[in-house]
């Protein structure tokens, strides 16, 4: 990375990140913010989550942070006004759909910020109980007849079968849409060229601020190219093997508030 620039955003991943097992942003991180924030330095959420999934860990915040959401395909501000947004083709929604019905594997599409599936199983379940939002099941013809104006797709496969399942959709979906992994079990599906550091980048030119002047943290694989992407790349102490290697600075994992040290070091503390 060379000399390090003057910090002058944050742009954070929110689960393994800034927020912990327990789906909370705890005292010492929302401090961090807002102590960041105090000194100029703005916090932008960044996430695979529905902007209605992230929108209360923003709320918590208390600082007005926008939101980058469903990995990059909608941008809005705190307010809620949309900045940027980028869909799936409705043809290669459709496609997808039937490839992964094909393979029996769990999927759920979101349109207008809604949550669609075909069945509610236990795999939807546990998606709604972490996300806080809650999905309508509208059978194969349901998902099949809303392919219009979807961001992502999710798709859950067991963690032993997801490399395998990650590689076959990149090859049968090359140039139609980007796959990436962002749990140990779930392959979110965007349109091609939509992720965190795109969204990242192009807010940040909105303000005058330069990839140089960005410090971005993540732990997964979707947080990849985000972490590459910035100034100051850091990964947590609980990121994948590719966060860390693609990140200038490893902080403590997310349980032991390495969000809140990372700002402290790099930010308040650390700019020059």
């Amino acid at each position: 990375m060379g000399e390090q620039n003057k910090i002058r955003m944050i742009v954070t991943d929110l689960d393994g990140t800034l927020v912990n097992a327990a789906y909370e942003i705890t005292e010492e991180n929302k401090k961090a913010v807002q102590a960041a924030a105090k000194s100029g330095v703005p916090t932008v959420i960044a996430t695979g989550r529905m902007h209605r999934s992230a929108i209360r860990f923003a709320e918590s915040l208390g600082v007005g942070a926008p939101i980058i959401s469903y990995n990059g395909a909608i941008v809005k501000t705190a307010g809620g006004e949309l900045l940027a947004s980028s869909y799936l083709e409705p043809q290669v929604v459709e496609r997808v759909l039937g490839y992964v019905f094909a393979q029996g594997w769990y999927v759920q599409s979101y349109v207008g910020d809604a949550l669609y599936y075909v069945e509610q199983t236990e795999a939807a379940r546990i998606y709604e109980s972490a996300s806080k939002v809650y999905g309508e099941a509208i059978g194969r013809g349901g998902m099949l007849a809303k392919t219009n104006e979807v961001p992502k797709l999710l798709v859950v496969v067991p963690a032993d079968k997801i490399d395998d399942a990650i590689l076959d959709l990149r090859n049968r979906f090359r140039n139609e849409a980007d796959v990436m992994q962002s749990s140990p079990t779930y392959i979110e599906i965007v349109r091609p060229g939509v992720s965190k550091a795109r969204a990242m980048l192009a807010l940040a030119e909105k303000h005058g601020i330069r990839a140089d002047e960005i410090m971005a943290l993540g732990d997964s694989g979707n947080d990849v190219e985000m972490i590459r992407a910035a100034g100051l790349g850091v990964a947590m102490g609980n990121a994948i093997p590719a966060a860390k290697e693609a990140a200038d600075e490893i902080a403590p994992p997310c349980e032991e508030n390495g969000f809140a040290e990372a700002v402290r070091k790099f930010v308040l503390e650390g700019n020059p």
